[in-house]
């Protein structure tokens, strides 16, 4: 039954066909503009509405937190008696509590027919996904961040992606983003991403994470939560933040839902409503190797030094690697998963730890801050481009090495011994960060005026210190001490 189901998706493919559709929808956008037909557009004395489209609402930590920080950097650069901000988001209960002042609007899976009728709505859009322009994760992601910026586009108002990755593409995406990215503005988070981007002839500049000045709950605060699951409030701490490398990517299918639904074939690859996970037989078994692989490394190290280990998952998505993981690692050890604690918090744990391993880049960079010395373990260009930064590419391995447990607990000696060092090249690599987003602001401000030359900008020096929302408290310290 598998195999005639396979067939018949290849036939169909539904990427190529939700892309034709949202192509389609840009289109007929830009001939209504073009007719004279424009629901809203800005006007001297108005706020500036700006939707911000990402991936927020799936309680995925590192996406949450960087819109967190990029809408509270849009808000001090616009002013918020200048702006009114919304963000879409898939499930309104899991984003309570966040994005303080800002509008959000619920977003359906089925997409196409909603943006084209929202995205008019608004004076521009920013699309505030980080992994916005690859095949890796789902090409459905990508089509609708192009989608978002395109229809923007179309109407010739604001288009800018912020804080975006690029990386390989399946050719139709590549395509569907070439036609209809042109007119948009790309701030990119590194260098290798403007590159591929540059070869569509897409508009970019250069930028970061956006995620580096997030204030989290306090230290007390993690420590309770670390208490209160077994921590005696001396050991030191070593957090392993596991995913699933090998699933992806994720795509719509009609028919495996079908097949689900009345044969309750695809169920262990079953994301959600009709999207599903790619996960082989043969990726299953990498899939175990790697779990395997890291629960022997972590075992013997930290039974060697007496460490309190404890799991994290980043997005609720991981919650079945950090279970499958804590099973293989014996007696169970605490598993803190973004469905039961919200960034705030998940992220004050990060940042309470004395070591850290991690498959999850935003793990890494929320955990910078407080200096905390981690090492990546990667399935892509995200955490090997941040370990560059920081100098730490003998720190770093892939999810699929030859020899991933003898290689892991060789860098957790190497973390635990250089951990001053590490913790020293961490505090220089900070500053460079907030340069970039500072600069990041300027960029963006800039394109504003560019499209509303009379939009009321602060008249401010040009100093990326002065595009920056409030730094917190704790990292300012960090700053200090380290200058």
């Amino acid at each position: 039954m598998n195999i005639l189901i396979q067939k018949a998706m290849h036939r169909a493919n539904p990427d190529r066909m939700l892309q034709t559709v949202m192509g389609g929808l840009i289109d007929a956008a830009a001939f209504r503009f073009n007719l004279g037909f424009e629901r809203e557009r800005w006007r001297p004395g108005q706020p500036l509405k700006l939707l911000f489209a990402g991936y927020v609402g799936a309680r995925n930590t590192g996406a949450d937190v960087r819109v967190e920080e990029m809408l509270r950097q849009m808000r001090f650069i616009l002013g918020d008696e200048n702006a009114e901000l919304s963000i879409l988001s898939v499930d309104l209960a899991r984003t309570a509590g966040y994005f303080r002042g800002v509008r959000q609007i619920p977003m359906p899976l089925v997409y196409p027919k909603f943006l084209f009728e929202e995205v008019p709505r608004h004076h521009g859009v920013v699309a505030c996904e980080g992994s916005m322009f690859k095949s890796k994760f789902s090409n459905a992601l990508s089509t609708f961040m192009t989608g978002a910026l395109g229809l923007a586009a179309s109407e010739r108002k604001l288009s800018v992606g912020y804080g975006a990755e690029a990386d390989a593409m399946d050719e139709d995406l590549r395509e569907l983003v070439r036609k209809y990215c042109a007119d948009s503005l790309i701030v990119c988070r590194n260098e290798p991403s403007r590159k591929i981007l540059a070869g569509l002839d897409i508009r970019t500049a250069e930028g970061t994470d956006t995620a580096w000045t997030f204030r989290a709950a306090s230290r007390t605060r993690a420590e309770a939560i670390l208490r209160k699951a077994g921590w005696d409030g001396k050991r030191k701490i070593l957090l392993v933040c596991p995913i699933n490398p090998f699933w992806w990517p994720i795509a719509p299918s009609y028919l495996k839902a079908a097949a689900l639904k009345w044969m309750g074939e695809y169920r262990e690859e079953h994301y959600q409503s009709f999207y599903f996970h790619e996960f082989s037989e043969e990726n299953r078994k990498k899939y175990r190797d790697y779990l395997s692989a890291i629960a022997g490394a972590v075992r013997a190290f930290a039974e060697k030094l007496g460490l309190f280990v404890a799991l994290v998952g980043m997005e609720k998505l991981d919650r079945r690697a950090c279970e499958d993981l804590a099973k293989l690692l014996g007696r169970e050890p605490p598993v803190f998963v973004s469905d039961d604690y919200d960034m705030y918090d998940l992220v004050s744990v990060l940042r309470r730890a004395d070591l850290m391993v991690s498959s999850r880049y935003h793990a890494i960079v929320t955990s910078m801050p407080a200096l905390v010395p981690s090492a990546g373990i990667t399935m892509d260009e995200r955490i090997t481009n941040i370990m560059a930064e920081r100098g730490h590419e003998r720190l770093l391995l892939k999810v699929d090495e030859a020899d991933l447990e003898g290689e892991l607990l060789d860098i957790l000696g190497r973390l635990e011994s250089e951990s001053v060092a590490v913790a020293k090249d961490i505090a220089k690599a900070l500053p460079r960060q907030l340069e970039l987003m500072g600069k990041m602001g300027i960029s963006f401000i800039d394109e504003v005026l560019r499209v509303y030359p009379e939009f009321p900008a602060r008249k401010v020096a040009r100093k990326p210190e002065n595009f920056l929302p409030e730094i917190p408290a704790e990292l300012r310290e960090v700053l200090e001490r380290h200058s």
